[in-house]
């Protein structure tokens, strides 16, 4: 007889469980490193990390700093594309153009955080 004991595997419930709970926590660190500028949203798109496999671009979007429902919807009908659609469902050239939109969109806030001067001021 045999002394190595089989053991049985978790049920198929219990399983899914703790994946979910993985998936869960997963996210939720890359969504706390997104909002605290650490990873850089474009990146996570291009990159297309497991965990965002079945995520939806716009949970992403929201967890930067300052972008609400609103700022996302508008933000997605320039491209266009749904809110509800999935990171790991993206083709290729949708990854690098929503990137490049994030990029741009990023460059437009610095620019607006500088004064803003006009020539009327100059002239008066």
């Amino acid at each position: 007889m045999n002394a190595t004991a089989t053991i049985a595997p978790a049920p198929q419930y219990m399983r899914a469980l703790e994946r979910a709970n993985q998936v869960r926590l997963a996210r939720a660190e890359l969504k706390r490193k997104v909002s605290m500028d650490e990873i850089d949203a474009a990146e996570v798109i291009l990159s297309c990390p497991w965990e965002t496999e079945s995520m939806a671009v716009a949970d992403l979007l929201m967890s930067q700093r300052r972008w609400g429902q609103m700022r996302c919807r508008k933000f997605l009908a320039q491209i266009p594309m749904s809110e509800k659609k999935t990171i790991g469902s993206m083709t290729d050239r949708q990854r690098q153009t929503l990137a490049d939109r994030l990029h741009s969109t990023e460059r437009g806030r610095a620019w607006s955080a500088t004064p803003w001067v006009t020539d009327n001021l100059t002239t008066a």
